[in-house]
């Protein structure tokens, strides 16, 4: 049995849950400013209100698992991105205080100040993510080591931000997606048609890096070469994308939303298996680390596999408890707010 793979795999899967659940939240944020006014903007709110810390225990357990199984790893991504991850945190925290203070007093100002900080650290959040992505599809610069031998300039090269804003782009459509569903009368009417203005940043965001990847980076062209069975995650991935705009047209609007999670799936399973085996590529004379130079012990991760089987099922539980729970949409305020 190979542990390091399998691990791999965990970890991919746990950066897809992390990705599809979280992403609407943070898409929520990107989109905020569209909505006219405080009775709309609660809606928004409410509706990810009971979810988002929730949702947040995915990134933490995709943390905590990337550097028990993947020490090195996790060490050479956070010393090489130092920055740009003080960034993300700065951000995920600037969220969770957004959140839970606008609402704490009742003046416009308080609530405009709080509305502007969600929206500034979920747009700054997954523009980070994108980015690191990007530049985990790249490569970065290391020593024989592992460690990162260039400078904060080359992590903002054109592909890595790129990605950044495809990634702002495709949050954006999985949010608009999900306030859509989770929202009724005017707010509704004020999304309809961001659904589409959404999904057309998506798509033009979409080709262009698929175009980018697949002519700056022939490692990757490789990695799909070398894995024919990968062809079928693409082709289900395209699918997704062209069924969102048939399922709005034909006002199947949770059809929509699953293509959205399903993309997302697919986008996930595409970058996994453009840097694999390797965790973090080298684009220098240093080897580059792998599922296998870089893992923890096979004892660590036997370990880890029992812990794993103990608290998936409690994660996967909760999650949908909470989101049987509520499911229903959020009413529209009748009441002014002063």
């Amino acid at each position: 049995m190979d542990l390091n793979l399998i691990w791999f795999v965990l970890i991919g899967f746990l950066l897809a849950g992390y990705a599809i659940l979280d992403g609407f939240d943070l898409g929520v944020g990107i989109i905020h400013p569209v909505l006219r006014g405080e009775r709309q903007r609660n809606v928004a709110i409410k509706a990810i209100g009971p979810l988002w810390d929730g949702n947040e225990v995915w990134l933490v357990t995709f943390g905590g698992a990337l550097f028990a199984a993947f020490p090195e790893a996790y060490a050479t991504i956070l010393s090489a991105m130092y920055l740009p991850i003080m960034l993300l945190l700065f951000s995920l925290i600037l969220r969770a205080i957004s959140i839970d203070f606008r609402n704490k007093v009742e003046a416009p100002f308080w609530r405009l100040f709080w509305d502007v900080g969600f929206h500034i650290s979920s747009f700054g959040g997954t523009l980070v993510f994108g980015v690191a992505a990007g530049n985990l599809v790249v490569g970065l610069p290391m020593d024989e080591r592992g460690v990162f031998t260039g400078s904060l300039p080359d992590l903002f090269g054109f592909y890595p931000l790129a990605t950044g804003v495809f990634a702002v782009a495709t949050f954006a459509m999985h949010g608009v997606m999900f306030l859509f569903l989770k929202s009724t009368g005017n707010v509704r009417q004020r999304l309809k048609g961001w659904l589409w203005h959404t999904w057309g940043l998506f798509l033009a965001s979409y080709i262009l890096v698929s175009m980018m990847t697949l002519i700056e980076n022939p490692h990757v062209v490789a990695n799909i070469k070398g894995a024919p069975w990968a062809i079928l995650v693409v082709i289900l991935n395209v699918l997704c994308v062209c069924n969102i705009p048939r399922a709005i047209l034909a006002e199947k609007y949770g059809q929509a939303f699953v293509s959205s999670c399903l993309n997302i799936a697919c986008l996930v399973a595409m970058f996994s298996i453009s840097i694999f085996p390797n965790l973090v590529y080298s684009t220098s004379d240093g080897a580059s680390l792998t599922i296998y130079n870089a893992a923890s012990s096979q004892g660590t991760l036997w370990l880890m596999c029992i812990i794993a089987m103990i608290g998936t099922p409690m994660i996967l539980s909760y999650t949908v408890i909470i989101y049987w729970t509520f499911r229903h949409p959020i009413e529209e305020e009748t009441k002014d707010i002063h």
